[in-house]
Formats: C-alpha cells, structure tokens, sequence
C-alpha cells in the first residue's frame, strides 16, 4: 500500500506545482499584455527590428489598404458568434507594406460585397497593437493557402500569399467603428484564458485525499492485526 501511495503522492503534488507554476506565468503574461496595450501610441516604424520590444504595443500609421488580396483567418469567434478574421495589406505612405488585421466579421460576410461600406478606400490613419506569429497547437488543423484559408498565424505564408515582403508582425487593428460595422476590430487577445487555480485545487485536493486515505488504511491494518494478536494470546 505505501509503495503504492508514496509515488501517487508525489506525482499528483508535481501536477499541481507545475499548476501552480502555469497559473503564476499566465498571471504575469496577462499583466504584462495589459501593461503594454495601455501605453500611449507610436508610429509604427519602417522596420520593427525589436518585435519583442514592441509586442502588443499601440502604433498608428497612415496609408490605404488593399482590399484585393484579403486574407481569412478561419475559426475566430466573437462574442460565441463564429466567423473569421479578415487580415488586409496595408500601404503606407513610404510605400512599405504591413498585413493589417481588420478584425472579426460573421461566415455570410466573408464576400467583400456583403460588406461594401467597410471597405475604405483612400487615404486613412489606424491605430492597433503590433502582433506576431503564433506557435499552432497539436490540435491547430493546417493553413490552407490555395483556398486562403488559414487557421493560425504563419506570417512568412500569410506575406506570400499577399505578394509582400515577408515580415515576423502585422497590426491587429484597435476597436474603431468601421462603416457598416464590419469588420469589428479589437480582436487581439491581451487575457489568455487562465483556469488553473482549479487545476492547482484539484491536484492538491486529490493529494490530500490519497494521504488520508492510505493513513486511514494503514490504522485500519494496524489495528486488525493487534486484534488479530490479541485474540491468539487468549
């Protein structure tokens, strides 16, 4: 029985440590995302050589977009509503070229002409939060670019596929009103969900529960075999 529950102890005290430590990342991760969105806006510069530097930081900057390689970010939900997120190169007055995430828009608009009045034309300002690729998940299906369809962020793809000169960032677009409505920018993720105080609960709870119980059995053998004993001697 010891055998048994000293290792069971053990490995469920290192889960929940290691939940522990998961939830003190994801609180720090959240705070610094916050931080850093709050900042006062830059422009955005010609070259963003530091991106860590710049991560999740307001930038403004002033051109027209090219709304004839529009590219689909699929699987993006807004407010339990599916759809996609529209990602649009974006030409600046010194003729670099930055991908631009417009934001979210619902599956029967991903047709530009559902959305006309959205699609602005000339000359405008902009501001968002700069963003960079994402690692995907073991469970992220693959980006499709002959349909252009893309279910993560591949930058090095996804500039390709614009026909631009490749880039490691683009800019999520901030909360302004689009005509139309759509797309509804502000999509960025600056709270990464974190459930890991019942993670850390559960692991621990079961811990405890496991060291009581092996205690419990252990008096409970005890006390059978001075019974046991007791009862040979008379």
């Amino acid at each position: 029985m010891i055998f048994v529950a000293i290792p069971g102890i053990l490995i469920l005290l290192a889960l929940g440590s290691w939940q522990v430590q998961r939830m003190m990342w994801k609180n720090d991760t959240n705070a610094f995302r916050q931080a850093r969105a709050q900042s006062e806006a830059i422009a955005l510069p010609a070259d963003v050589e530091d991106i860590d530097a710049m991560l999740f930081r307001p930038v403004w900057l002033e051109g027209q977009f090219q709304h004839e390689k529009e590219l689909f970010l699929a699987a993006r939900s807004y407010r339990s509503n599916p759809g996609y997120q529209v990602i649009t190169p974006f030409e600046r007055t010194d003729g670099t070229v930055i991908l631009v995430n417009r934001g979210w828009i619902p599956l029967d608009r991903r047709d530009p002409a559902s959305r006309a009045e959205g699609q602005i034309e000339g000359m405008v300002r902009i501001e968002g939060l700069l963003n960079t690729s994402v690692e995907p998940g073991w469970m992220t299906p693959d980006n499709v670019p002959d349909e252009n369809f893309w279910y993560w962020l591949d930058m090095p793809s996804l500039s390709a596929q614009a026909g631009i000169a490749a880039r490691d960032y683009l800019v999520d677009a901030g909360p302004a009103t689009n005509p139309g409505g759509y797309p509804i920018g502000g999509q960025t993720i600056l709270e990464l969900r974190n459930s890991h105080v019942q993670y850390v609960v559960t692991w621990f709870a079961f811990a405890l529960t496991l060291g009581v119980i092996t205690i419990l059995m252990l008096r409970g053998a005890r006390r059978r075999a001075q019974q046991s004993g007791a009862d040979t001697d008379s």
